[in-house]
């Protein structure tokens, strides 16, 4: 691509000389003859260089230097300046200028000063990148684990943070994917702008419009004074919406609307907002299954899945569950003023074989009941609840010779069939496949076994 020159001089036959030989030299230039026009160009301009006279009338050279490096210290700045005037040369250096040519202008010398500028750009750019990759690897700090699936995840999020695209992260309930919504943002472009999260579940259908888009005042019944929805709370930032998959069949081309423009009316307003957010969603349901059903629309499916971050169940992250767990051991502890150092290897071992169906957030309460409870320094296994204490792993001996070990040919199709689903986070559609199964038979056999059939719309939230 050709780089980008932004010329200002108030006298219009330079401005065209300039322009003219440049384009000569593989430029692109465009050209301004007052500085305060060219302040008004340069944010939105796209520019790789700024090549500006000293003395112009309204505003000078080295205050409008001064300008562009407070607005973009990364664009590099070029002042001309007659034979002669070297110490107002050396004020616009101090004011952050990155170099100066004389006039009359030599064309070469230009050209060279320039393509130092354009190289300088690309560096400074090449080390930002660099600098911000080898902070955010090889992991998100924020996403406690070490197991490859969850570096897999921290590497993911500190490639999707750099873009614009809106992001969907599935997983269970409890596992942490409002979590990485958050490292999301936080290491994105917009980490010092809102991060506003809003769970679709918990907010009643009737009020989410209103909440999401704010309302007028006497727009409905309750609407006493004027509101600012989610939308604008977030502009700037990052909207996550917990549970899209429970967001009305109403609302959804409304939402799909503001995604796709940018824009929105408030309830009860004849104006549009115009905002500049990014979503990033997330869900514990299987939204496929739900556009099948009727109960969510496909293109808003595509719309907020451009990137698609699966976050682990707990029960597979092998190590990472006691990494969690003296986390939060240490983390209640010191809120507690209790002197709990550690966990004896008894428990570790129950924590371990547990199946956490309720995955980070249950274990997070779990470690919380017990520093509160324990009367030693290091978690014993009778500080831990009935069901970690009692727990019978449902795994598959298929090649055990210990008669106990062995189970019934009804009671292997049981756990086999509970275990997939588990491992597909509760997707029937992919777990019917797995299993040879139509939805059908499968629903009906997890009714048999005592499990919800089908999905059933959370009011919980997610971590």
């Amino acid at each position: 691509m050709k780089s980008r020159i932004l010329v200002v001089d108030d006298e219009t036959s330079m401005c065209q000389m300039l322009e003219a030989d440049l384009r000569l030299r593989d430029f692109e230039v465009l050209w301004n003859i007052s500085a305060t026009a060219a302040e008004k160009t340069f944010p939105t301009g796209g520019f790789d260089v700024v090549l500006t006279d000293l003395r112009m009338p309204e505003l000078d050279g080295v205050a409008f230097c001064r300008r562009l490096v407070a607005l973009r210290p990364d664009v590099p700045v070029i002042v001309m300046t007659a034979f002669g005037s070297l110490e107002t040369a050396m004020q616009a250096m101090r004011a952050g200028a990155y170099d100066f040519v004389t006039k009359p202008i030599d064309l070469d010398a230009l050209e060279l000063a320039l393509r130092r500028a354009v190289k300088h750009r690309e560096l400074q750019e090449q080390i930002s990148v660099l600098s911000r990759a080898v902070a955010e690897h090889p992991r998100i700090e924020s996403l406690q684990g070490e197991c490859s699936a969850m570096l897999r995840l921290s590497r993911m999020i500190a490639r999707v943070a750099e873009t614009q695209a809106a992001v969907l992260i599935t997983g269970e309930s409890g596992s942490g994917k409002e979590v990485v919504a958050r490292a999301i943002h936080d290491h994105s472009p917009r980490a010092g702008r809102p991060f506003v999260a809003v769970n679709c579940a918990a907010i009643p259908d009737t009020l989410m419009e209103s909440e999401l888009f704010g309302h007028e005042k006497g727009a409905f019944t309750d609407a006493r004074s004027q509101r600012r929805g989610l939308f604008q709370q977030a502009d700037g930032g990052t909207l996550f919406l917990d549970e899209i998959g429970e967001l009305a069949l109403a609302l959804q081309p409304k939402l799909l609307r503001v995604l796709e423009t940018g824009r929105f009316r408030p309830v009860g307003s004849e104006e549009e907002i115009a905002v500049d957010v990014r979503l990033v969603a997330a869900t514990n349901r299987d939204l496929l299954t739900a556009i099948e059903e009727g109960r969510f629309r496909d293109d808003l499916y595509y719309r907020v899945n451009v990137i698609q971050l699966e976050v682990p169940p707990l029960r597979v992250r092998g190590s990472d569950i006691l990494l969690l767990a003296k986390h939060f051991l240490s983390t209640f502890a010191s809120r507690g003023g209790k002197p709990v150092t550690g966990i004896t290897k008894p428990a570790a071992e129950k924590l371990l074989a547990y199946s956490w169906p309720g995955n980070v957030r249950e274990l997070r309460n779990v470690m919380e009941r017990a520093v509160a409870l324990t009367d030693c320094d290091q978690l014993i296994v009778d500080d831990l609840p009935d069901k970690i204490r009692d727990f019978q792993s449902e795994r598959l001996v298929l090649d055990g010779q210990d008669p106990d070990e062995l189970v019934s040919l009804a009671e292997m199709e049981r756990r086999y069939l509970l275990h997939v689903v588990r491992c597909v986070g509760a997707n029937k559609a992919m777990a019917a496949r797995i299993l040879g199964l139509d939805r059908t038979t499968l629903y009906r056999k997890l009714k048999e076994y005592g499990e919800p059939p089908a999905d059933k719309p959370s009011k919980s939230g997610d971590d």
